[in-house]
């Protein structure tokens, strides 16, 4: 059995108001998308992040969600390490507590925090700050990296994930919609959709070297019938959940008739034996100087 460290003695952190400017989130937390999240751990969504990881090290996770990655950091940085998970929304965190509380997991904290404004924390204060699908979402992504930047040690580093492209096969038109839908909500609602192939580019402009900056590439592959079906009723749920319809078809974004044309064609993907959902990701790790 993994070792459990101790709680580490840390200031509490003051409550934070959620920020208009960072609410830019597409799927919003209900169930479908918190079930996402889940799945999520260190291995498939931060692995440039691995050969980083050892014993002792404090870590940062923004937009952590319900913690599943925050929590498989944590148990990789024992004995003496801590990782403070942080989420622009109160919502996932009581799972993320829940979750974390479950597995006996000591070394690991959550709270409401802003990427954009990280006031809690003060400069120099975390080995590794982590954020996986989180600068894409915001309307300013290098001020979200610079504020990262911010409280990292010298020497530390801010590692980032984001995704680029989204490829599936067979071509369906409901598909396509779905696709167009996803990235046009992302720009109406101010964030980046198509950014990810500028994530080495922003992480430039917030002020780190490009020799300092070392970029990877990783990719989601859904292709075995379990993996199909997970990730399409997923995206169905997704997309017919109350938050996701009221921000298309309330915002008149999209009717109801192309939804339902969205849903066929999550039905029609998953049912194909030749079908697949290839997800790719831009990886960033950018090492702060010393002195």
């Amino acid at each position: 059995m993994m070792e459990i460290a101790a709680q580490t003695a840390m200031t509490p952190i003051s409550p934070a108001k959620e920020n208009k400017d960072s609410d830019t989130y597409s799927w919003g937390h209900d169930p479908a998308m918190l079930n996402l999240y889940q799945w999520r751990q260190v291995t498939n969504s931060a692995p440039h992040l691995i050969p980083h990881l050892r014993p002792g090290l404090k870590i940062l996770d923004v937009g952590c969600g319900p913690g599943t990655i925050t929590i498989d950091l944590a148990q990789r940085v024992l004995p003496g390490g801590h990782v403070t998970g942080v989420d622009y929304k109160a919502e996932p965190l009581e799972p993320a507590r829940a979750l974390a509380q479950k597995k006996g997991i000591t070394n690991v904290r959550f709270a409401v925090a802003d990427v954009l404004d990280l006031r809690d924390f003060a400069d120099a204060s975390f080995d590794i700050v982590y954020a996986h699908q989180v600068v894409q979402h915001v309307q300013d992504p290098v001020r979200a990296i610079r504020e990262m930047s911010r409280v990292v040690k010298p020497g530390g580093i801010v590692a980032l994930r984001e995704s680029v492209n989204m490829s599936w096969y067979p071509e369906l038109d409901g598909m396509r919609k779905w696709y167009s839908l996803y990235k046009q909500l992302g720009k109406e609602l101010g964030g980046n959709p198509d950014g990810g192939l500028a994530l080495h580019a922003w992480t430039k402009e917030a002020g780190f070297d490009r020799e300092a900056i070392t970029c990877s590439a990783g990719v989601w592959c859904f292709s075995t019938p379990e993996e199909k079906k997970f990730w399409g009723n997923n995206a169905s749920e997704r997309t017919s959940s109350p938050d996701f319809k009221e921000k298309t078809v309330g915002k008149n974004i999209c009717t109801e008739e192309e939804l339902k044309q969205i849903l066929q064609g999550w039905e029609d993907w998953q049912q194909s034996e030749d079908s697949w959902f290839l997800i790719t990701h831009a990886e960033v790790v950018a090492r702060k100087p010393v002195g």
